[in-house]
């Protein structure tokens, strides 16, 4: 990308004080701003005015090593392309995966005549996110103490013991079990 240069200039009554000079200075402060500007584009200024003759002036240089350059070139990402009857596409949305679908479905098994709310479904997602983490990063402890490199279904368990308290880690080991016995089963057909 290219960059313009934007230069204002203040008389002393209304220009920003700047901490270095005194506010009673009666010089005229100039300030100079980087913008950049998207490459082949022209300024505001020059967009409506015919292009004046381009003989005897050399490429402007610029100031970035050529690295930054290539590197600046392949993080702008292109503008949406144009389709062949001029309307441009929509740009296609990033998904986010969350486990809002799981999380009501178990809810209507609980509890079929209950709603959840937008805010709500955002905490409990976040909740879940928080415990997988937990859980997945004690297992990782764990398979690097014992020195293994494969997080087993062994180190799941011992490590949603150390983490949910007494009840709860029973009933979560319990139903994890039933959840490997059914998959195992599965695969085997």
């Amino acid at each position: 990308m290219a960059k313009r240069y934007l230069t204002r200039t203040w008389p002393r009554s209304t220009a920003p004080s700047p901490n270095h000079l005194h506010p009673s200075s009666s010089r005229v402060r100039t300030c100079t701003y980087s913008l950049p500007t998207m490459a082949g584009t022209k300024p505001a200024s020059t967009a409506q005015k015919a292009p004046a003759s381009t003989a005897g002036k050399a490429p402007a240089k610029s100031t970035e090593p050529s690295s930054a350059k290539k590197t600046a070139s392949k993080s702008a990402a292109k503008p949406t392309s144009t389709a062949a009857d001029g309307e441009k596409k929509k740009r296609k949305k990033s998904r986010k995966e969350t486990y809002s679908s799981y999380i009501y479905k178990v809810l209507k098994q609980v509890h079929p005549d209950t709603g959840i709310s937008n805010k709500a479904m955002a905490i409990l997602n976040s909740f879940v996110n928080d415990i997988f983490e937990r859980i997945a990063t004690e297992a990782s402890k764990l398979a690097s103490y014992s020195k293994k490199s494969t997080i087993s279904s062994r180190e799941i368990q011992t490590s949603v013991r150390l983490i949910l308290p007494g009840e709860l880690s029973k009933h979560a080991i319990s139903e994890g079990t039933k959840s490997v016995t059914k998959f195992s089963a599965g695969a085997g057909k």
